[in-house]
């Protein structure tokens, strides 16, 4: 299905696993979304405290350091409204308590459009399909529907934070087996890039990063008959109002 006009939506919600997922996925479509003067704001499920590759940086500074990263990486893209709800990296479940502090994020940014990744295992890219994104996605999708939008779904958020039902209009999935939009992100992909290399302790050590970005992105843009040369990322669509 065609999303909504960019023109339609004011506010964009992305909910994801751990820092860098959302500028893997994301990162250069939020920039161009940021440049439109949407405000977009990112919900992180846990700090990756199980990633790195310097095995001398001791575990519990790990948070730490991602979330000082992630801040970092938003910068490059326009976002600044970052919150870590501190789950245990590796350990993440769609459990009734994750997706109640998802539907809190909701309530509180009232997004017109969310980013989520996909709770279906997707076979062809085995990474994406981390157990942790999984559980992401599909603590996010429920908590869009149904519960940011009925009243009686956390009685408390309402009755006790004031925090007032809302409809989500539109889902866009990230790493879908079957994505069905694109979006052309060559004038971004530096950018994407900048919030990609801000992940110092994940990504420092690949050599290769930018050409592997730019092999996928160039691959979703052929695929949907880009000029050569274009950078694309692809989402599914998913109407939730």
């Amino acid at each position: 299905m065609e999303p909504l006009n960019d023109s339609e939506i004011e506010r964009v919600l992305v909910v994801v696993a751990h820092p860098d997922d959302c500028d893997f996925g994301a990162a250069g479509t939020t920039a161009l979304w940021s440049a439109k003067g949407i405000k977009v704001s990112y919900c992180i499920a846990t700090n990756g405290d199980q990633g790195g590759e310097d095995p001398t940086v001791p575990r519990e500074e790990m948070p730490k350091i991602r979330q000082h990263e992630q801040r970092e990486a938003g910068k490059a893209v326009g976002v600044s409204d970052i919150t870590f709800l501190n789950y245990r990296d590796g350990w993440l479940e769609p459990t009734i308590a994750l997706r109640k502090d998802i539907v809190r994020q909701i309530r509180i940014t009232k997004p017109d459009r969310m980013v989520i990744q996909s709770p279906e295992r997707n076979w062809e890219r085995i990474g994406a399909s981390h157990p942790d994104h999984l559980a992401a996605g599909e603590a996010a999708i429920q908590a869009v529907y149904p519960d940011a939008r009925n009243p009686f779904a956390f009685e408390d958020l309402l009755k006790d934070e004031g925090l007032q039902p809302w409809r989500v209009k539109e889902v866009w999935v990230m790493s879908s087996t079957n994505p069905d939009h694109f979006v052309d992100i060559t004038s971004t992909f530096d950018l994407k890039m900048k919030a990609l290399h801000s992940h110092v302790s994940q990504t420092a050590h690949n050599e290769n990063l930018e050409k592997m970005v730019r092999e996928w992105g160039e691959k979703n843009a052929q695929a949907n008959n880009l000029p050569a040369g274009s950078v694309a990322e692809v989402f599914k669509i998913v109407n939730t109002n």
